[in-house]
């Protein structure tokens, strides 16, 4: 029997899953770069992710076949990377895919590099043999030696040319025309032509679920009044929460549908997906007061908090979309499982208001999907919708335990200090929204674990951890910017001010070690992290947003709550450095257009001054939270501690009029008259 390989003993769920691989595989460090130049030999870098399917197929195909990888041995170093535990890497390599070939790129990355970093070759899979269009792998390794051998030269060449252009990508000019409501007006001018006007969503399929674009669109429709804002987002919300994208029984959304309606989904279910899609169905919710988007919200963060929570409070990153080595095998249904789990009566309801038929919509396998609302259904079938929603409740409990019984697919339990940020601001913010202290208590569980486990005693913030406590590898841009973020919106949650003060630590990290200290923006990695052969910025949202754009929010953010002006001034910068970005690419810049809305205000600045726990006080958050009002702080203090906390000057001076919860409501240097008592808040915000 074969010895496991390096990859034995590796942290990262990806990596352990190629240890029985015949290929000699190396982590990426100092031990495969030191080998590649004392063999001098090329570098194969292959990147991916634990929940990655076609990541797995090349795995299957080539990484396990032993002549390619004998190949592979003889000829490469071959270094596996987790691109969730190395986003420094994975963002260096595919930015230099897409330079070399024009094309967006995906998973699996596969680079060719010389012994010094340097890339000069790079695709995504290849097949065992020539198909696809694509040469075969073994084929495209043997080309890849030749070149090693017989054009050095020409390879070194591409690759000067290749790092040249990476080195180019961290460097930017604050434009000198000024930041205008204009780029915003633009940005919907752009999302209303890729719109779907069928299914919803934008462009075609694959179709990706484009949380960030919604949360933008809402915040046109509430700037300019335009109707087809909030149609958009509405159609889109609620095409994807029927479609066989959303998990019907157990709630959470998958990674994309590979079709335009939203029914067949790619299966895994990403962390960071779940967390933006729960933040966009709350803000639906704040602006349309529609059921079902709260429905959505609750459904997904239950199945968050139930099938992805570390006993410590913190969340898991992915679950895979295989299961017994098949693609969405957990989660397709055959029509007679259906009746006979479910009963004659309730199995003929689940399959009408589900779409199960006996030779299904998937691979002889039905998808649960939605064809129409609960009302539509409800008057279809002859019930009240109480009635129907009774039922399907009773449907959907009956068929989850039936699959919990099922073999489950993978889960990647690492946790990711961005994607926790990520979800710890959806829990907080619905929590908020909703008056649910259940999603605020698990926001700030995992809140309480990151800072814990995932920040040093020097401040600094560790990348990846596991549920056992331990942490690794030096945190990036993201990782500070999203719970920094997140911290600030748990902060609104509790009013507790230990967030905003742990916010506003990791905000001066990234100033100290991140900003660009001679122009615009902020590097992907710190000043002092490993040497690479570039230090980049992120220009672009991808599967999360930029680093870059919501570093420029939490500090717009701060600067509103902490009246810190240096915050303001350098996303004023950064945001200036980016307005070409905003201009000619709205539709990957949704979260720095997002901020340049919150930059243009007019903020509104909302302190709630009261006896904490009496219910005026209450009412009145209560309407504070709940209304739709993205450009907006929120600081609270009961007098009866004391003195409001130096941290938030929002706060200063502000007495509870008569003994009463008094909001405070300030826009552009003016505060207008407090509004006493809470019919007076509850008049007020509901009006805005």
């Amino acid at each position: 029997m074969r010895s496991p390989n390096r990859l034995a003993d590796e942290t990262s769920l990806y990596l352990r899953q190629h240890a029985n691989n015949p290929v000699d595989w190396y982590p990426w460090g100092p031990e495969a770069l030191a080998r590649a130049k004392q063999l001098d030999r090329p570098i194969f870098l292959s990147v991916g992710y634990s929940a990655c399917h076609w990541c797995h197929v090349m795995e299957h195909e080539s990484f396990e076949d032993e002549a390619t990888a004998a190949v592979m041995n003889e000829h490469f170093v071959c270094v596996k990377v987790d691109r969730e535990e190395r986003p420094d890497l994975d963002s260096i390599y595919m930015t230099a895919l897409q330079a070399m070939t024009r094309e967006g790129g995906g998973w699996p990355l596969s680079v060719f590099l010389t012994p010094d970093m340097t890339p000069f070759f790079a695709g995504t899979y290849y097949p065992p043999d020539d198909r696809y269009g694509r040469p075969s792998f073994r084929k495209l390794l043997l080309a890849m030696h030749d070149a090693w051998v017989t054009r050095r030269g020409q390879v070194f060449e591409v690759g000067r040319n290749v790092a040249a252009y990476l080195a180019g990508t961290g460097q930017l000019a604050a434009s000198d025309t000024p930041l205008s409501p204009d780029l915003l007006s633009n940005a919907l001018a752009v999302l209303r032509r890729v719109f779907d006007p069928t299914h919803g969503g934008f462009g075609s399929a694959p179709k990706f679920p484009h949380a960030l674009e919604l949360r933008l669109l809402l915040r046109l429709h509430r700037r300019f009044g335009d109707a087809a804002a909030l149609h958009m987002v509405r159609y889109t919300l609620t095409q994807m929460a029927r479609g066989g994208m959303y998990d019907q029984v157990g709630g959470g959304f998958a990674r994309y549908s590979v079709d335009a309606k939203w029914l067949v989904p790619h299966f895994e279910k990403m962390l960071y997906d779940n967390a933006l899609l729960a933040t966009a169905y709350t803000e639906a919710w704040q602006v349309t007061r529609d059921p079902f988007y709260r429905q959505v919200t609750t459904e997904t963060l239950e199945y968050v908090m139930e099938e992805m929570t570390a006993l410590g409070g913190a969340v898991f990153s992915t679950q895979d979309a295989d299961s017994e080595g098949e693609e969405g095998k957990f989660y397709v249904w055959g029509e007679a499982e259906v009746r006979e789990v479910l009963g004659p009566e309730l199995g003929e309801f689940a399959c009408r208001v589900w779409g199960v038929t006996a030779g299904g919509n998937f691979e002889g396998h039905n998808i649960l999907f939605r064809a129409r609302s609960d009302e539509d259904d409800a008057k279809l079938l002859g019930l009240s919708v109480a009635a129907f929603r009774e039922k399907l409740d009773e449907a959907k409990g009956k068929l989850y335990a039936v699959r919990a019984k099922r073999v489950w697919p993978g889960r990647d339990e690492k946790i990711l200090t961005a994607w926790n940020g990520l979800m710890i601001a959806a829990l907080a913010k619905a929590g908020a929204a909703f008056g649910d202290d259940r999603y605020v208590d698990a926001a700030v569980n995992a809140a309480d674990w990151c800072l814990a486990h995932l920040r040093g005693p020097d401040g600094r913030l560790f990348r990846s951890g596991a549920a056992d406590g331990t942490a690794k590898l030096n945190g990036y841009l993201e990782d500070y910017a999203f719970l920094a973020d997140a911290l600030v919106t748990l902060y609104e949650a509790t009013f507790d001010v230990k967030y905003l003060r742990a916010a506003a630590d990791l905000a001066d990290v990234i100033l100290t070690h991140f900003a660009d200290p001679a122009g615009p923006g902020f590097f992907f990695v710190a000043d002092d992290h490993e040497e690479l052969i570039a230090r980049t910025k992120d220009s672009h949202d991808g599967s999360t947003p930029s680093g870059n754009a919501v570093a420029v929010t939490v500090l717009l953010r701060l600067a509103k709550l902490l009246d810190r002006p240096a915050y303001a001034a350098k996303a004023e910068e950064t945001l200036r450095g980016y307005r070409e970005t905003m201009a000619e690419h709205p539709a990957a810049a949704g979260q720095m257009l997002v901020a340049l809305d919150f930059h243009l205000g007019p903020t509104t600045e909302a302190a709630v001054v009261g006896p904490a726990g009496d219910p005026e006080t209450d009412r009145a958050l209560a309407a504070v939270r709940a209304a739709f009002r993205p450009n907006q702080v929120i600081a609270f203090h009961d007098p009866a501690t004391g003195p409001a906390p130096d941290l938030v000057p929002l706060l200063k001076d502000k007495p509870a009029a008569g003994g009463r919860v008094t909001v405070y409501v300030c826009e552009n240097f003016a505060c207008r008259e407090p509004l006493v008592g809470a019919d007076a808040v509850e008049r007020a915000f509901a009006a805005t």
